[in-house]
């Protein structure tokens, strides 16, 4: 487990395992509130700061990574990247894990450097993997780096130069999963046409972007500025970036060389320093600065139940035993009713649900429709440009090319407009969901007379999850019309008709099967959201009302077996609810404190 360096996260954690070990020793057990506290501290240990490194082929992306990492990691081939990405994760143990398309992974350890990298170009390169033939997804490498260690995950994305031009779609795809992207510049050239056109598309789809400029180490201090200025220029006026844009300028070589030979002065001298400052002090600080507040206030509000369920066992025991009998018989008529009102939820939940189903049926037509007029319109285009030159090869690779090219954007759009449907249905059965259970809560504190604490921070604040780099496999094969002896006689117009009907015919497979893959993929994903959301209503419901009723009934336990030294007991509980308040108070002084958090 990384080493946490940050004060506030030190402090934070510090204040979860305090709660953490004071639950351990309630009685009775605080079992629910434990787990959700050790829940909270383990994403609080393991929350990264995900970078994604981009850059064209020869500007010395591989070696600015391992300049970062402090060691040759990454191969450094004289071809390029294959289409897989590369995360790069901190352990104290140096492996390597593989996941491949078909859904198994291996993973393998290594005792020296060399091996790993040796192993790596195996994997990554297209000179070791041309194609991707051996079909992997993705690569792990986890190493004991102390940027790793700081909790930045470096990715090291195919971008711009690979194989096929539909992984630039996959790449742009995957971008907006990142908290940044990092893109790499040298002076030969400076930017090139291919790169502008990709940073159009990559600026709307990262928060954070910044340039690197590098290899200024073959650079006056006079080019260096001068180049600068003409990168930001062609930012600003062909990229159509309004704001200064941050461009760190470095030798990776020098960094690297540096790291090598342990030499501060030449890691400084060769920028490296500042573009490590830049991500472990500003960028990861910030993410870790929302992460915090936010954990704080769920962990305020788990310690707030906790509380009750104190309060409930103390008040319960101290009332006349008729009136607890008598409390507690209105409060089961408030279990009932929210019940009713869960089974409500679930039959409106059900009408929006098939509603949301025919939206994704009617996107998934609309995308047929578009399919078949953009293909077949490529079809068109390349007849009218060729005339009677044309070629039945040519025509089938160029919509080879352009199939995974057009589903891979289409993906990302139908995905993101079926999410936002969903965020969109979901978001009032989320709130009538909070109120269900905060009703349950309220009621027990009304009619027991104690302290009622409404909820700081909302159950639909989820971690974000690591980037996943989506490696669908689009059907792109069309098969040459096989023509018979007498088909070879007839003229050339009917044989062109002949071809087109016979495109036009595998075009309209092709584009069926695609969008079914599409609309299957999708209406599993919305399945299991909608089982997710029921279930976790249900459990989240029973889990307040057996933690507040059990509080209840084993005080009422205790009255009926006339237990002995009830005020002592009385006692150690209030005692034990001074010490809890404590530890909550000073969760929430840390997030209510303004400048830190």
């Amino acid at each position: 487990m990384p080493q946490v360096r940050d004060p506030n996260t030190s402090d934070l954690l510090a204040l979860l395992q305090q709660a953490l070990n004071f639950l351990t020793t309630l009685e009775p057990r605080q079992d629910g509130a434990y787990h959700k506290l050790e829940a909270l501290k383990k994403r609080l240990l393991q929350e990264r700061f995900h970078l994604a490194v981009l850059g064209q082929f020869k500007r010395g992306k591989s070696t600015l990574l391992n300049a970062l990492l402090g060691a040759e990691l990454l191969p450094t081939a004289v071809l390029p990247l294959t289409a897989i990405p590369t995360f790069l994760l901190w352990d104290t143990e140096t492996r390597v894990r593989v996941l491949y398309q078909k859904g198994y992974n291996e993973e393998v350890s290594f005792p020296n450097i060399e091996d790993l990298t040796s192993f790596l170009s195996q994997l990554v390169t297209e000179t070791g993997n041309p194609h991707n033939h051996k079909g992997i997804s993705a690569v792990e490498v986890y190493y004991p780096s102390p940027l790793l260690r700081e909790g930045v995950v470096l990715i090291d994305t195919p971008g711009i130069g690979s194989t096929f031009r539909h992984n630039t779609e996959v790449t742009l795809n995957f971008l907006p999963q990142c908290d940044a992207a990092l893109f790499l510049v040298s002076a030969d050239p400076p930017v090139t046409e291919v790169e502008v056109e990709f940073l159009k598309a990559v600026r709307a789809k990262v928060s954070h972007l910044f340039f690197v400029l590098n290899k200024i180490d073959y650079l006056s201090e006079e080019e260096i500025a001068s180049l600068k200025l003409f990168l930001k220029k062609v930012l600003r006026e062909q990229v159509g970036m309004e704001e200064n844009p941050i461009i760190f300028c470095v030798s990776a070589r020098q960094g690297l060389e540096a790291k090598k030979l342990n030499d501060p002065s030449l890691w400084a001298l060769s920028g490296m320093q500042e573009v490590w400052n830049h991500l472990v002090d500003f960028l990861a600080h910030d993410k870790k600065r929302v992460l915090q507040e936010a954990l704080a206030k769920k962990a305020s509000d788990v310690i707030a139940e906790a509380l009750m369920q104190l309060d409930l066992t103390v008040r319960s025991l101290q009332m006349p035993l008729a009136d607890l009998e008598k409390r507690l018989g209105l409060f089961e008529e408030k279990l009932q009713e929210a019940e009713r009102q869960r089974v409500l939820v679930g039959d409106l939940l059900a009408g929006d649900r098939k509603r949301l189903f025919a939206f994704l049926e009617e996107q998934a037509e609309y995308l047929r429709q578009k399919a078949r007029t953009h293909f077949e319109g490529i079809v068109q285009d390349y007849i009218t440009r060729t005339g009677n030159k044309f070629s039945e090869q040519e025509i089938r690779e160029t919509l080879a090319e352009a199939i995974p090219s057009f589903f891979a954007r289409e993906l990302e759009e139908i995905s993101r407009t079926v999410e936002a449907r969903l965020t969109e249905v979901l978001r009032p059965y989320q709130e009538r969901a909070e109120e269900l259970i905060e009703a349950v809560r309220k009621a027990a504190a009304e009619l027991f007379d104690i302290p009622y604490h409404p909820p700081l921070a909302s159950d639909t604040f989820e971690r974000k999850r690591q980037p996943y780099w989506v490696t669908h496999k689009w059907e792109s094969g069309l098969a040459q019309l096989s023509e018979g002896l007498l088909a070879r006689f007839l003229p050339l117009s009917q044989r062109r008709a002949r071809m087109i009907n016979h495109l036009m015919k595998q075009i309209e497979a092709l584009v069926l099967h695609n969008v079914e893959n599409l609309r299957w993929a999708t209406l599993q994903n919305l399945e299991e959201a909608f089982r997710h959301f029921e279930a976790a209503l249900y459990e989240r419901l029973q889990a307040t009302v057996s933690a507040t009723r059990g509080a209840i009934q084993a005080a009422r336990t205790r009255r009926l077996e006339q237990a002995q030294n009830l005020s002592q007991e009385i006692a150690q509980l209030q005692s034990k609810i001074n010490e809890l308040q404590e530890i909550r108070a000073q969760l929430l002084a840390l997030f209510a404190s303004g400048g830190d958090f």
